[in-house]
């Protein structure tokens, strides 16, 4: 399973397939990190540099982070996409289709210019997350998409 949790200021990835439950980002922000409660990440109950060295005591690497760099991610159902948007401009976008198999994505860009900030990794774990909400699998055939599915 793969989710991101996202503030103002930073995005959360967890991946529970590489989660061995060391616990270290419970004891490191336990108002963030509350197994008891789901979803179990609340980035809104913590500062940032507290959720920020939680995370970087996970000795597995299941929970990440990097900073928004103030750009929005949304899922959009209708056009079968998530998109990256500062303000109004569209920037990014991780595009996906619906197949037997599962959804397949099959394109991931963010704008040249935006590049290295970990949009297209936001882009990404968003449209795993919608797949698996809805109980589908996701198989890529993005090579960007099947990295992030891989990591």
């Amino acid at each position: 399973m793969h989710r991101l949790y996202e503030n103002e200021d930073i995005a959360v990835f967890w991946n529970s397939d590489k989660c061995r439950h060391a616990k270290q980002c419970v004891n490191g922000s336990p108002r963030t990190f509350n197994a008891a409660r789901r979803p179990w990440i609340d980035v809104t109950k913590a500062p940032t540099a507290e959720i920020w060295q939680a995370i970087s005591a996970c000795p597995s690497g299941a929970v990440t982070c990097i900073y928004t760099h103030g750009i929005r991610i949304e899922y959009e159902k209708d056009e079968s996409r998530s998109a990256a948007y500062d303000g109004d401009l569209l920037i990014g976008e991780c595009d996906y289709r619906k197949t037997p198999d599962g959804w397949n994505i099959y394109h991931t860009e963010v704008n040249p210019e935006y590049g290295g900030k970990g949009i297209a990794k936001r882009l990404v774990y968003k449209v795993i997350e919608a797949a698996e909400q809805c109980g589908n699998t996701v198989v890529a055939t993005c090579s960007y998409a099947d990295k992030v599915l891989k990591e």
